[in-house]
């Protein structure tokens, strides 16, 4: 099993950093076939295979995926991408 741990920092009011979140989990969920719900500040993620939760708290966003094999095979190409997205949307 691969562990992926991202954290973004970001400036963003809490509705906005609640948008830019969700156009990540949407992103995930487009691509992995993901259910996703929010649990307070928590957008929780899953599937078979992959389980993960999109922390929101002031000035940072952080990423947690556990993916299971054989998604673990792509971890790294996985983590290259959302990372990059994260960057992209916490942007103020």
């Amino acid at each position: 099993m691969a562990d992926i741990n991202i954290v973004q920092e970001h400036h963003l009011a809490p509705e906005q950093a609640r948008a830019a979140a969700q156009q990540v989990a949407d992103k995930l969920a487009e691509q992995f076939e993901l259910a996703c719900r929010w649990d307070g500040d928590v957008l929780r993620f899953e599937r078979s295979g992959v389980n993960g939760a999109l922390t929101l708290l002031p000035n940072q966003a952080q990423l947690s995926i556990e993916l299971g094999f054989p998604i673990s095979m792509m971890a790294s190409q996985i983590e290259a991408k959302v990372a990059e997205k994260m960057k992209k949307l916490f942007v103020a």
